[in-house]
Formats: C-alpha cells, structure tokens, sequence
C-alpha cells in the first residue's frame, strides 16, 4: 500500500547524487523540486546549485524545474540558472511532470526526479511513471503544513527503509532499484 510513495532512492543531498553515472545509464532529463531540494526555501540559487546546473548542462542533461509555488519565486531562482520551469505545478497531479518532459524532449525512460517531499514530489512523479530520488530536506525552516507531512513522511521512510533492507539482503547501500 505505501510502495506508491516509496522512492527509487533516498540520499542525503541533490549535491551527492552520481549524475554522471546516470548520465551513463541513459538518463537525459532531470526534472527538479527547488525549495529544500536545492536550497532552503525561498532562497535565491547559491553558488552550489548553480555549479551543479552548469555541470549538469555539459554533461548534455535537459533540466527543468517543477514547483507548485507562484511564477516569480520559481524565476526569482531560475534567473540565475537558466534553465525551463513550471509553476503552479499543482504537484502530486501528474501533467505537469508529463509537460515537463515533453518540454525538455525526454520521456519515462530516460527521464528522472529529484525532490524532497514523498507526497507531493515522490507520489506525483511514481504516478507518471519516472524514477524519483528523494533528498533530505536542507533546511529545517518549513510552512506549517510541509511540517505536519513531515511525520506522516516518517512514517513511509521507515517502512521504505524496512524494505529496501529485506530486498537488498541486510545490505542498505545495495542499489537494487535502478535499471
């Protein structure tokens, strides 16, 4: 029943996930929350992300960001790292995801997404049919109603991670989920 929620994989920052080695397994499209997926919520692009935008552009990825925030919190932080977005995604519902992927030329086998949160972001791109990494928040700081999902978000992690024990035979860094 929670499988629905369950992530391809869980880490610790968007800043330590292996884009070259998806790259080399056919991976063209990335697909981006912003806020606590890749700075603290509401903030502007830091040096970091703008470097990993930069580095994802050479590597040959398409990017596009996915918010359900209004358009000028979404530019406010594109401005700095020029690539598509769209707002008011209405996330979990799956178009968005879907128009995302046909803006940047990619589709459900090469494309990915990386977020923060299992309800809106993880359930929304599970449903399109795109794998999802799901990163720990940066930053405590949220509105109130990401924090009140935040425990029932407790409560799927520690069945996620029961199972990905048992499947990967006691062996939590075992990577049994990707193609």
């Amino acid at each position: 029943m929670l499988q629905c929620f369950y992530p391809t994989e869980y880490v610790d920052s968007t800043y330590v996930i292996d884009f070259e080695t998806l790259y080399q397994k056919g991976y063209r499209g990335i697909i981006f929350d912003i806020d606590n997926t890749l700075v603290p919520h509401g903030a502007k692009a830091d040096e970091r992300a703008k470097k990993l935008f930069f580095r994802l552009k050479q590597l040959g990825y398409q990017c596009c960001l996915l918010s359900n925030n209004k358009e000028p919190r979404v530019k406010m932080f594109n401005d700095d790292v020029h690539v598509n977005y769209i707002f008011d995604a209405h996330k979990p519902s799956t178009k968005n995801y879907e128009k995302a992927m046909t803006i940047m030329g990619t589709d459900k086998t090469n494309t990915l997404f990386v977020g923060d949160q299992i309800f809106t972001d993880v359930y929304g791109a599970n449903r399109t049919g795109i794998p999802t990494i799901l990163v720990k928040p940066i930053h405590p700081k949220e509105e109130i109603q990401i924090v009140l999902k935040r425990y029932l978000e407790k409560i799927v992690l520690f069945f996620y991670q029961r199972n990905r024990k048992k499947h990967a035979g006691g062996n939590e860094d075992e990577n049994c989920n990707w193609k």
